[in-house]
């Protein structure tokens, strides 16, 4: 069966919860969640998720999330200084690999 985004969602949900609440994003951790929710925990995608969160800072992910899709009308709207401002926080160290830890999580789901 091919890894979907809609039988991922659960994990990622848990991770969220985990994380809002301070604890350990780790596999046990997750399969609970998945599990008290009714649904059956899928170990390969369990490990998958908690792999790919290992170098993920979710708080900063978080909230970089609001600002990529705000940024997103103005320069739609031709709104060049959006643009040069979204390159040079692209360009540092951590946002790079931020960035990469983000590509890799989406290339987990999808």
């Amino acid at each position: 069966m091919p890894f979907e985004k809609v039988d991922t969602m659960e994990y990622v949900y848990a991770a969220l919860m985990l994380h809002k609440l301070k604890k350990e994003i780790n596999e046990a951790n997750i399969s609970s969640i998945v599990k008290a929710s009714g649904a059956e925990a899928n170990e390969a995608k369990v490990k998958a998720l908690v792999a790919s969160l290992a170098d993920v800072n979710i708080e900063e992910a978080i909230k970089a999330a609001p600002v990529a899709v705000a940024a997103a009308p103005a320069a739609a709207g031709g709104a060049g200084e959006a643009k040069k401002e979204g390159k040079k926080e692209a360009e540092t160290p951590s946002a790079k690999s931020e960035e990469q830890a983000m590509e890799g999580l989406s290339s987990l789901f999808g």
